[in-house]
């Protein structure tokens, strides 16, 4: 389905997840940040970068494995993206929810 996004219609599958990654800009990163009530810092985009860089490099993303990458650590990376980061930090990535998400 399209939505608009950062003034722009993008199609987006029933979670609200970009379909095509190549759609992704900052503004709209930006833009779904806005929506789930997230202001974007360094350190959000900091994550943001580390989880497209993986996603390109087409490795599994995990909860783990964000601890273990040393760009965040947990507890931060919880309070960063509320209510389920990786869900919420991958959404705002523009790159497909992890398997690991429920």
């Amino acid at each position: 389905m399209l939505k608009t996004i950062a003034n722009r219609e993008i199609e987006v599958n029933d979670e609200g997840y970009l379909v095509n990654f190549e759609e992704w800009t900052k503004e709209v990163g930006k833009s779904l940040a806005d929506e789930h009530g997230i202001e974007m810092t360094e350190k959000h985009w900091e994550v943001v970068d580390y989880l497209q860089e993986k996603y390109k490099n087409e490795e599994a993303l995990s909860v783990r494995g964000i601890k273990k990458s040393g760009v965040i650590d947990i507890k931060q990376f919880y309070s960063l993206f509320p209510g389920g980061p990786l869900k919420k930090s991958t959404l705002i990535a523009g790159i497909p929810k992890p398997k690991s998400c429920i």
